[in-house]
């Protein structure tokens, strides 16, 4: 997995809530378990028409978010299935970040993204990003008024700048082991291979035929 430390780059909006995989990744593209031939078909029934065009009305088909890598969107991103090829064809697409709003409920934060998503965002090098509501609405405000509108993400600083004349700064909140693992490019394989020496010390004094 590609380390993630800082990355600038266009900012593209998406203007829904609750957006959820099989949105994000229809099932019949569900035909491989590569990680690769995902990014073209990411949001289809939106980003096409039944004649295969490009729909003109979906907001990532604009000239302005061509080449975006930071997609901010409203609460509840990735709810639905488990799919991880949901965060493989954002991936593949070219998002390296995605914002979203966490809700207040009665003095309670819920989640900005749906759980196995977001988990699964943080085992294929995706950062995911929670913002108050409030912050999102002022990112969506500015991508409005600025066309062609980028932001650096600083993970290690845990801070999101809007690059305007005057620098419009965001911190977020993230697990200390995610952010860890994120930096070091380490998803699950590379994290059990950190312990190598170990395993193999393991495996030379046990008879795997013991427990047989």
């Amino acid at each position: 997995m590609q380390s993630f430390q800082t990355h600038r780059g266009l900012v593209a909006t998406l203007d829904r809530a609750n957006i959820d995989t099989d949105q994000i990744i229809p099932k019949q593209f569900l035909k491989s378990i590569k990680r690769t031939g995902f990014g073209e078909n990411l949001f289809y029934d939106w980003r096409y028409l039944p004649d295969g065009k490009p729909n003109p009305n979906f907001s990532l088909n604009h000239p302005k978010f061509k080449g975006a890598s930071i997609l901010v969107v409203r609460s509840n991103f990735g709810c639905g299935s488990s799919r991880e090829h949901a965060v493989w064809a954002i991936r593949e697409y070219g998002f390296k970040a995605i914002i979203t709003p966490w809700i207040d409920r009665g003095g309670a934060r819920v989640g900005a993204f749906a759980d196995i998503f977001k988990n699964n965002c943080a085992k294929n090098g995706l950062l995911a990003i929670e913002l108050s509501n409030s912050e999102v609405d002022e990112i969506f405000q500015m991508v409005g008024r600025f066309s062609g509108l980028e932001a650096t993400v600083d993970l290690r600083e845990q801070r999101v700048v809007l690059h305007l004349d005057e620098e419009i700064a965001f911190r977020f909140e993230i697990d200390p082991s995610v952010k860890e693992h994120l930096i070091q490019g380490l998803d699950d394989i590379g994290l059990t291979l950190k312990e190598e020496a170990a395993i193999r010390h393991f495996e030379a004094r046990h008879d795997a035929q013991k427990f047989y």
